[in-house]
């Protein structure tokens, strides 16, 4: 006589693995930044991890990544780290989010098939992290200093998610710290990792705004490999609030496809429902449509063959970037959509939230 095996109810399913925290396969070092103690920490990490390291001579030219194709050595260099000093210590702008963007890291270990950095980094995908942390917030302070008594704001993941980062660098808790001394001076980072529990004792001063980015379930499970889960997210959003950190949300890209509606419509039901009361304190949203480039469309495709990712410029309207070339975004009346049915819903669920900008 056969036996029939049963799927054990829902509530005894064993509950989804926790995204592990990100551990580099091959890390390079800078000689110089063995020099610094945020270096010598990082070597000591290293090594207790028993991960493979070698020397280079810049953080901008590493030429023997293993692989022995374009897209091997791509995969191989997003689990290589660099870790080297910054030597620019001139800040580029930060518009819409902030006056300036604060260079803690580059590059990230996520795999989103739209994100920018796969053009802007080109063919430098490795993360690199800088370990003379004193002389880039001694540059942030000339920057505050400057525009006083305008208060100067500073967006720490321009080009990297320094959550990702943080368990390996600490560079997030010493932005924090010096941002919270500063009268005129505040940090702004968003994250698709939920690795923030070493930054909720922080004296913060409520001067930095942590903001998550969240998505519907079709775009984070079709286009956010390598990320938190979106509950982890937000759970860990969660504990952000409890901690006294201002909170925000950045819902991008913001994507049109079939059941857009339901799945927006279903993220801010689920932002409702699982954040504590205490998040709707100076809550801000920030709200970003899809946008291509060809260049983008070129990398993205060779990186990632099989993403279901629309890039049809045909379907879209071209628009002057800032970076001297023409992106692709939706038609007017298709973001004007997008742009009323997120508003509606985001002040439906949180009346007192704020929408910082909607591009």
């Amino acid at each position: 006589m056969s036996t029939v095996t049963l799927d054990p109810p829902k509530a005894e399913r064993a509950a989804p693995k926790e995204t592990s925290v990100f551990l580099p396969e091959l890390v390079y070092f800078e000689p110089a930044a063995l020099d610094y103690p945020k270096g010598q920490r990082i070597l000591e990490y290293v090594k207790s991890k028993g991960l493979p390291y070698r020397t280079t001579t810049s953080h901008n030219r590493i030429t023997d990544l293993p692989g022995e194709t374009e897209l091997e050595q791509y995969k191989i260099a997003k689990r290589t780290l660099v870790v080297g000093v910054r030597k620019t210590l001139k800040f580029d702008t930060s518009k819409p989010s902030a006056e300036y963007a604060l260079p803690l890291a580059t590059g990230c270990m996520g795999h989103c098939h739209y994100c920018y950095l796969q053009t802007t980094l080109g063919a430098k995908p490795y993360v690199r992290v800088y370990v003379n942390m004193d002389e880039i917030l001694e540059a942030a302070q000339g920057y505050i200093d400057e525009r006083a008594p305008e208060i100067t704001r500073f967006e720490a993941a321009c080009t990297s998610d320094p959550v990702g980062l943080e368990p390996i660098t600490g560079s997030l808790a010493d932005a924090i710290l010096f941002m919270a001394k500063q009268p005129l001076g505040r940090l702004r980072f968003v994250t698709k990792f939920h690795h923030v529990d070493s930054l909720l004792p922080l004296a913060h001063n409520g001067n930095t705004r942590i903001r998550f980015s969240v998505n519907s379930d079709y775009v984070i499970k079709h286009f956010e490999p390598a990320t938190s889960r979106f509950m982890e997210r937000i759970e860990a959003a969660g504990k952000i609030a409890r901690a006294g950190y201002p909170l925000g949300f950045i819902i991008a890209p913001i994507i049109w496809y079939d059941g857009w509606q339901e799945g927006y419509a279903e993220l801010l039901e689920k932002l409702g429902k699982a954040l504590p009361p205490e998040a709707s304190n100076d809550l801000t949203f920030e709200l970003i449509q899809h946008r291509f480039t060809k260049t983008a469309k070129t990398v993205i495709q060779k990186r990632y063959p099989k993403t279901k990712l629309e890039m049809d410029e045909e379907k879209r309207k071209k628009k002057w970037g800032r970076w001297g070339q023409h992106k692709y975004v939706y038609p007017d009346e298709q973001a004007d959509a997008l742009r009323e049915f997120l508003t509606e819903r985001i002040f439906g669920t949180f009346p007192s939230a704020r929408i910082e900008y909607f591009t």
